[in-house]
Order: C-alpha cells, then structure tokens, then sequence
C-alpha cells in the first residue's frame, strides 16, 4: 500500500493513495470501468518510449488488485481512446501503434476474453489518423468522435468531428464526418453534460489541446435525444458542490492544458493536472479545475496543489462507486510513469 500524500489541505482535497503495481505504470494510455473493473489498455511505459505497449491490465478498485489480461491479439496502442459498449465489449478507437496513427476500431469482448479486429463497412468514410483525440459514448451504436486528424505535416486547420455507429453483433463500424468543425485541438478532453433550464438536453464540451481557455461545443441534443445514464454519484456530487460554494477556489479556468483527464460527475466536469502550453518550463500540472454547469452561464473554479509529487501528464480518470480514481501518468520528469491509484477526498 502506498504511503500518505498531503497537498495542503487548506485547499480543501486531495489525492489519497489506495494501491501501487508495476502493472499499472503507463501513460497516454485508455482506462474504462466497466462491469466494475477498471480496462487499461497499452500506453508508454517510459518517457521519449516510441512503442505502445501490447498489453491490457485489470484494476480490481474493490480489492485494490491489478491482473494483466491474457486476452489473444491485444493491439499495441498509445494516444487512443475506448469507450464501453454493450456491457460486454471495450471499443478502442485510433491511436498510434508504434508507425502510424490509425482510425481503426478494435474490441476487447470480456466475456470471451479476446481482441477483436472490427470491419469498416462500405461508405465508410474514416478521418485520415486519429491521436489524442477523444471519443464519446452516445449510445451502444454511436459515439463522437473529435480531434485534429493526421500528423504535424498533414494536419488540417481545424478540428474534425465524426459520429462513429458501431454495429457490436456484426463486428463493424462506420465513420460519418458531421458538417460543423471546432477549433485544432490534441490532447483535450470531452464532457457529455446535461444542460439545464427551460430547454434542457445535452451537449458535448471540449476542454484544452489548444490555446483556447473556453470549451467548445462539438455537439447539442434536445432532450430525450440522449439516453444515456451517467455513473451515480450523489455523495461526490454534494462534496463537489460544497468546493466549489467554499470560496477557497478562484474562478479561472485553465489556459492552453492539454493531455490532462477529465470526468463527469452530475452537472460538474472535473479536469486533474496535464501539461501548459503557456509556458517554456515545468510545464507538467498538478492543479484541480471544476466546470460547474449548474448555472448559465457555467462557472470556472481553480484550485491549486502544492505537492510536485501530484504533477501528471497523460493520465486517466475513472468514476466508479461514488468515488473519483486516479491512474497512471508520467510524473514531474515527464519520463517516469507512476504505478499507484489514487482517490480524490474532499474535506469542507
């Protein structure tokens, strides 16, 4: 078990270690809860790395335990995104496999325990290679897909969004490119959030991967559209709210973060460390953000950490059990992939 961290209890949290594993220690890598497991799939083991790793490990949160998978023809894979689908599949999406960035989709089936390689079906019209990018579940056939398509050279002005339907009982996908485009964005993060008021829905928010410091729409639903049921989590969402009303973060919002994490919890966003484009040095973060949607217009909160042993890049995010996990990332050296899971505590 890992030992205590105190980052200043006078902002009011904290990221409390529950578990450390070798296994665990990547970044740049996907982790998806699902059936109550948290799925990581490959990453970079080390900084400056320029193979994904191959393999896919198991967190058990309940019992703080980590199993790498045996699954058959796991994918090598870093920079993608995975989305759960069906209860049954874990659907990973793009990324880079070591020589080239992809827009393939990939499938773990947990019941079988094997990778699958899903096909495109005719009409099909993928982006041209997807890294950093984020994927969003609408539904068990359809995601959105956003994110700047190719490399530094062949990169486009904007940023493309695609609705990606997936067909899990015939293995296969299609691409659809949407008519709207947001600004270029890598290594940013997406928030599915309900809107409120007298015209509720849902619109999907895109944070960072530029220099921009407000999130950008890369989707809006009229109520009913989206059926989707997000993670309950009443005793966080209260904790989160008590923060945000405790005066004791300032109201700002991140400027040019990229390759942060980002979760959401009821009707607030909560985005955790990543790398500033703002700056030349110690550009790695340690700062907690809260997109608080509860009122329009919605409201920034920063709250600030001191332990330089929090700063990460690169890492992921999971809800589950009313509580938010930290896993994996490079630390302040931008080279070194931490092997412990964190809990957030808040404490008003």
């Amino acid at each position: 078990m890992a030992g205590a961290v105190s980052p200043g209890r006078a902002s009011g949290w904290a990221w409390r270690p529950v578990a450390r594993d070798a296994l665990l220690a990547r970044a740049f890598h996907s982790c998806t809860e699902l059936r109550g497991q948290f799925y990581l799939v490959g990453g970079l083991l080390a900084g400056g790395a320029r193979e994904p790793s191959s393999d896919t490990v198991v967190f058990d949160p309940a019992r703080g335990q980590a199993v790498r998978l045996g699954a058959r023809g796991t994918p090598p894979r870093s920079h993608h995104d995975a989305a759960p689908v069906g209860g049954r599949w874990l659907c990973v999406v793009g990324g880079w496999d070591g020589s080239r960035r992809l827009a393939t989709v990939t499938a773990l089936d947990t019941e079988r325990g094997v990778w699958e390689a899903w096909t495109a079906t005719p009409g099909d019209g993928p982006p041209a290679g997807l890294s950093s990018h984020t994927c969003t579940r609408l539904s068990d056939r359809e995601l959105r897909v956003a994110g700047r398509e190719g490399g530094i050279r062949t990169q486009r002005r904007y940023g493309s969004i695609y609705t990606l339907r997936l067909d899990p009982n015939a293995r296969t996908y299609c691409y659809k490119e949407e008519s709207c485009h947001t600004a270029s964005r890598s290594g940013h993060s997406a928030a599915l959030l309900q809107i409120p008021g007298p015209h509720p829905g849902h619109q999907l928010l895109l944070f960072g991967g530029c220099n921009l410091a407000e999130p950008e729409v890369a989707g809006h639903w009229s109520h009913g559209k989206i059926k989707e049921e997000p993670p309950v989590a009443p005793h966080l969402m209260e904790q989160l709210a008590r923060l945000v009303s405790s005066g004791q973060g300032s109201q700002k919002g991140p400027q040019g973060l990229r390759h942060h994490s980002c979760s959401v919890v009821g009707p607030f966003a909560v985005l955790f460390g990543g790398e500033t484009l703002t700056r030349a040095r110690d550009t790695i973060c340690n700062d907690l953000y809260i997109y608080d949607t509860r009122k329009s217009p919605p409201l920034w909160f920063h709250f600030p950490c001191a332990d330089r042993r929090l700063k990460r890049v690169g890492h992921r995010t999971c809800l589950w059990n009313d509580q938010l996990y930290l896993v994996g990332g490079f630390g302040e050296d931008g080279r070194t992939a931490s092997p412990q899971v964190f809990i957030l505590d808040l404490f008003i």
